[in-house]
């Protein structure tokens, strides 16, 4: 059997990425997570995993064949990784990290999160996405603002987002995790085309049927209420947004995966019933 750990398992690319890999044969499936009791899907066997408990790494690594690596959002995320792997550093590592992270300065945390993969794990994969689209369909995030007030708040400035699918992203973790060949390989991973956010407001706003709003406030106005290292970051990611950073379009996902990245209206149409204001968000 081929051990595959997860952490993240509950997350968006983890949860569909242990959908794909249940039931493949020869492949048993462990699912990091705080909490085991709310891993529900049948087939993962969930393990303590907790970042903010060094102790939980060892044993949920123990008898690993391959681990997929969801950067965890934290200021030590770099130490704390390399910690980790430091445990088991035969153990091949595919991480998610974020498109762009190669044209950042070597002391950015993001680069530091992939330099502690590179130089600690022998065998590694780095997924870099763009956005998930899964941000429209998440009430973390927009979905429920996209509901109820028909708008959603996002710092561009004009440039488009290459936005992906997590299932295409999970498509290619798959392949990375059970496949030696993609060791030391970094894909980019993107969707068919850069969306700007007007567009992408006309294509939630078709798929809801009624009007939905792209609100380019700026970024101190988003970030405010939030401190110190979170509020760096997030204002780091939003300026990265508005440079275009985001906009680049790759084949990435075709050329691992064999198949099409899906494009952003073929995602909000399936979704449509998401977007639709409900009766008591009208009160």
């Amino acid at each position: 059997m081929t051990r595959v750990l997860l952490t993240g398992v509950r997350g968006k690319t983890g949860s569909e990425l242990a959908r794909r890999l249940v039931g493949r044969p020869g492949i048993e499936v462990v699912g990091g997570t705080r909490d085991p009791r709310r891993v529900a899907r049948a087939g993962v066997t969930a393990v303590v995993f907790d970042w903010d408990d060094p102790g939980t790494g060892a044993a949920a690594l123990e008898g690993a064949d391959a681990v997929y690596l969801v950067r965890p959002d934290i200021e030590n995320a770099p130490e704390r990784i390399a910690s980790l792997l430091a445990d088991a550093p035969h153990v091949p590592i595919v991480l998610l990290s974020e498109l762009g992270a190669g044209n950042l300065d070597s002391s950015s945390w993001v680069a530091r999160v992939e330099r502690a993969v590179t130089e600690h794990a022998r065998h590694w994969t780095l997924l870099r996405p763009s956005w998930f689209m899964q941000v429209f369909t998440d009430q973390r995030f927009y979905r429920d603002a996209i509901r109820r007030d028909g708008r959603f708040v996002l710092p561009a400035g004009g440039a488009g987002i290459s936005w992906i699918d997590a299932r295409d992203i999970a498509a290619v973790a798959e392949r990375a995790l059970l496949d030696s060949a993609h060791a030391g390989h970094v894909y980019a991973l993107t969707g068919p085309e850069a969306v700007d956010l007007p567009a992408t407001a006309k294509l939630l706003s078709s798929a809801a049927g009624r009007t939905v709003e792209h609100d380019d406030a700026p970024v101190a106005d988003v970030i405010a209420g939030l401190n110190g290292w979170d509020a760096q970051i997030a204002a780091d990611v939003y300026e990265r947004v508005r440079a275009g950073a985001f906009a680049a379009v790759t084949d990435d996902v075709t050329r691992v995966t064999g198949m099409p990245a899906r494009p952003l209206e073929a995602f909000v149409t399936e979704h449509a019933k998401l977007f639709a204001r409900r009766a008591r968000d009208a009160r």
